[in-house]
């Protein structure tokens, strides 16, 4: 893989789309590993689909970042002539290994050729730039191209691991041999670990280490509540899953209880739409507002406005947002769903509630919404648990350690490694 014996130094950083609004915890955690001297190379297969730059890191991610796609042909047929010409068995079990993970039929197989097509144009730039190591983000397509990238630069490659949805289509996704192939895996939580290791071979599981998105809470300011609340606030891409259909359910019978009650919505996403015509429908105008998308300080200022934080999600890892209200001091009404409860303490910081339950959401939201004193409390056990666990400059020195431990020349000299790294073995589950 080395050109004129020089040695590799630095990670690729993989994503489909970067720098998307929703993605900002990986323009933080890119932003800490450089800060820690650790050189990061952004890729992206294609530019984001959202137009909407809304932070600093955001544009400058956008002028740093090399985008595979558009790419003509030509471009694609000389980077795998070259790849073949370096080493044509490794190009040849690359072909192998593209083929064996396809998904089933003919378009799969045609999403295949293109994510292998796309993989050899990030294998030359791994090559050209002498990247060490290939670091993705999330489990489906922009794996795929990873891991395909990897085998042809014969580099090794991480993922992180978000779920949830992907667990549902793990196999077509060929989780298992993603986990097995990468060098180690970070996921996002403890529930995410657990999913992952249901479909990776078991001397993988000690290659899979919990590595959280976190937040900077000097970034947030935390909210001293009095009175009687009459803000929430629901901050999420708006897509099915989220269950914000599940929050407008419960408005009307928060609004019977606390007079002037006003629902927030940040965010936008594929069912914007649905979501205002069921406001419409439901005479919801005057209690419920939609933000669209903000910038990280806006969001920041919407919590620090509202009085209880809601997400009523069917499925989750452990969601950003969800630490940022906490740092805002605020408390928090979320499912009880994947990940939510490793940081969603019920009757400590928040309360979690069964998902699909409006009734639920409703009573939760006034109790809180009732009793300033209660969101004191449970908004400063909230704060005081995301400056212990989910500081992003801790998660990003502890992913330093991971590509320290895993690709040496991928990083420089740095301190001894955190004892919490568990050696490549199984550990106990």
């Amino acid at each position: 893989m080395h050109d004129h014996g020089v040695s590799p130094t630095g990670i690729a950083y993989l994503t489909g789309e970067y720098p998307r609004t929703t993605d900002t915890f990986i323009q933080r955690e890119v932003a800490e590993l450089r800060e820690l001297g650790v050189r990061i190379d952004t890729f992206s297969v294609r530019r984001t689909s959202d137009p909407t730059v809304t932070s600093r890191l955001q544009e400058q991610a956008l002028d740093t970042t090399t985008f595979l796609l558009p790419a003509g042909l030509a471009a694609v047929a000389t980077a795998h002539l070259e790849l073949l010409r370096k080493s044509p068995r490794r190009y040849y079990d690359s072909v192998a290994l593209a083929l064996k993970t396809r998904r089933p039929g003919l378009k799969g197989l045609a999403y295949q050729a293109a994510y292998f097509a796309e993989g050899g144009l990030l294998a030359k730039q791994l090559h050209e730039r002498k990247l060490a190591h290939l670091h993705n983000h999330f489990e489906d397509s922009s794996c795929s191209v990873a891991m395909v990238a990897a085998s042809l630069a014969g580099c090794t490659y991480s993922f992180s691991m978000h779920g949830s949805s992907v667990f549902y289509a793990a196999h077509t996704w060929q989780l298992g041999t993603k986990i097995e192939r990468a060098a180690f895996v970070a996921c996002v939580s403890w529930f995410t670990r657990s999913q992952g290791a249901l479909f990776a071979a078991e001397p993988s599981w000690g290659r899979m280490h919990v590595v959280h998105c976190g937040i900077d809470p000097s970034n947030y300011q935390v909210k001293q509540h009095t009175g009687t609340g009459t803000i929430a606030v629901f901050v999420a891409r708006l897509a099915p899953g989220k269950g914000i259909e599940v929050v407008l359910e419960s408005v009307p019978a928060i609004c019977k209880r606390i007079p002037g009650f006003v629902l927030r919505i940040v965010g936008d996403g594929p069912s914007r739409q649905a979501i205002q015509t069921a406001i419409a429908e439901r005479g919801l105008g005057d209690a419920v507002e939609m933000l669209g998308n903000l910038s990280p300080a806006a969001v920041a200022e919407q919590l620090h406005e509202a009085d209880v934080f809601v997400l009523a999600s069917f499925a989750e890892g452990v969601p950003t947002v969800i630490m940022e209200a906490m740092g805002c001091g605020l408390p928090v009404v979320a499912t009880n769903v994947g990940g939510v409860a490793e940081i969603v303490h019920d009757g400590s910081n928040g309360f979690l509630i069964r998902p699909g339950d409006h009734s639920a959401v409703s009573e939760a939201m006034t109790k809180l919404l009732e009793d300033a004193d209660l969101r004191n409390r449970f908004g400063a056990v909230g704060r005081k648990l995301v400056e212990s666990e989910f500081r992003v400059s801790d998660e990003a020195e502890r992913l330093r350690d991971l590509f320290a431990f895993y690709q040496p020349s991928s990083c420089p000299p740095s301190p001894p490694m955190k004892a919490a790294i568990p050696p490549p073995v199984r550990p106990d589950l």
